[in-house]
Parts: structure tokens; sequence; C-alpha cells
């Protein structure tokens, strides 16, 4: 039984991908890490002898610490995190259990660099619909919670990625970009290696709606009509972002969770006497 400020591989692989994500913080052994430089979807290298300085930027968020096998250094890390003021817990067997599973890791190589905070930064064009909505949500839940995204003039977003040292996504000639009949978000699945059943379901929705091809998937109409519809509620590109987030939440959560159920009505109807 894990100890009390212990949670389960299985556990945090539910929380994954979802907004109550806690901060994962890799703070395995540089030999460790080099012998397996994968890590959990989100997650971040940390230095456990610097958590006074990391507990300062948390700002109360709950983090879980994890290491290669869920011992001294995620316990003493998450103890200590605890001691500065910020609610933590580690990893149970660490690495090792969760590999084991067979639940996903992610190559960080192929991410872009970080900036001074510690945060990837992307940029595509502006006025987004579809890809360039479902790829800065899937960067958020599943590769770096504080990536930066930055809409731009199709005509700056080379520039501006070369200025910035942003990743360049969904537009012709560069890597993350429709491949054949892939639409971005597929793309970006295949090069990370984000083999989730309900992320494939996901983007086949994705797909269909970004790419007219509407039989792919029932859910695509609808995904393309609430798409079109946040796109003329606002102007903002950031804000239709913030908006659309619970949108691709509740997709996921379908995927993962409820494609059994149906409803029809009445659900409750009186039996007769």
């Amino acid at each position: 039984m894990p100890a009390p400020n212990a949670i389960s591989s299985d556990k945090l692989a539910r929380l994954v991908g979802t907004p109550r994500t806690p901060i994962l913080l890799d703070v395995r052994s540089e030999e460790d890490y080099a012998a397996d430089p994968r890590l959990l979807p989100g997650a971040i290298r940390a230095d456990d002898r610097a958590l006074p300085a990391l507990a300062g930027r948390l700002s109360g968020q709950t983090s879980i610490a994890i290491c290669q096998a869920g011992h001294r250094r995620s316990q003493g890390a998450a103890a200590w995190l605890r001691a500065e003021g910020c609610q933590s817990e580690y990893l149970d067997g660490g690495l090792e259990a969760w590999r084991e599973a067979g639940l996903p890791l992610i190559d960080p190589a192929k991410l872009p660099a970080r900036d001074a905070q510690g945060r990837t930064v992307w940029v595509t064009r502006s006025r987004p619909k579809i890809d360039r909505i479902a790829c800065p949500w899937l960067i958020r839940r599943f590769l770096d919670p504080r990536a930066v995204i930055l809409f731009v003039a199709p005509a700056e977003v080379m520039g501006v990625a070369e200025r910035y040292s942003a990743a360049p996504f969904d537009i012709e000639g560069v890597f993350w970009s429709h491949r054949d009949e892939l639409c971005t978000f597929d793309v970006m699945l295949t090069e990370f290696g984000l083999t989730i059943p309900a992320l494939d379901r996901l983007a086949t929705i994705v797909r269909g709606a970004d790419t007219a091809r509407l039989d792919l998937a029932p859910e695509a109409a609808g995904l393309l009509a609430a798409s079109l519809g946040l796109s003329r509620m606002y102007s903002d590109d950031l804000e239709q972002l913030d908006a659309a987030m619970p949108l691709y939440d509740a997709f996921y959560r379908w995927a993962r969770d409820a494609t059994d159920e149906t409803h029809n009505w009445p659900t409750n109807k009186p039996k007769a006497v």
C-alpha cells in the first residue's frame, strides 16, 4: 500500500491531460535521466537540492515529485516542498513503475528550447479555428502546462519564430504541420509518442473537422460547429483559446470515459400501474 503522501501510477494517469493535473517534477539523478531521458507527459526537470527557490514559484500549486524508483529523491523532495508550505506527493514506484505499467512517456528533445522562465514557446497563424486550437490544448495538457502560444499574421510566423526561438506550427513548410492526410494534431501525437486511445479518438474528430472530412467521426461536425462559433464570439485569439480549452477537455473526457453512454428522453418515465 502506498504511503499517505504517495500517489500510484494508475491514479496519476487518470489526472494527466486534465485541468486537475498537478505540477510534475522529475527529480531523477543525471545518471538515471541520461539512461532514459523520457518524461511523464507535462513533467519538468527539477533539482531536488534547490527546492526552496522552486517552492516560491509553485504559488501554492500541488506537485508530484518523480524519481527513478520512488525512494529518497522523490520522497525527500515532496517532504521538503510540504515543509515550505506547498502540497506535494511522490510517485509510488517512480518512473520504473510508470514505465512498467505501459503508461505514456514523451521525448523532451523534440520540444522547443525553453525561455528564461522555463516555458516552451510556440507560434502560429492568427484567427485559429480547429487545428490551431487543438494543438495548443495538446501542448498545455500533455507537453508543457505553461507553454506560451503566440498568434501572429501568417507572413510573420517564421520571423517571430526566429526572433523568439519559438516553434512554428500549422503552417506550410515546417516540421509541426500537416503531412499527407494527417493534420498537425496527428503529427504531434506521433512525434511525441502519445499513444493514448482517447487521444487517438480525439485526433480522428479533429482531423475530420479540420480537413472537411466530417464522415470520419460523427462528432467532427459538432467540433466544427463549436469551433466556428467560438471564432466569431472572440476577436482576441488568446481569449478564444482560453474559452476553447474546456471544450477540448470535455471531448477528451468523453473519448476516455463516456463513449459507451447514450441518452434518450424521457429517461425516468414512470412505469404504468
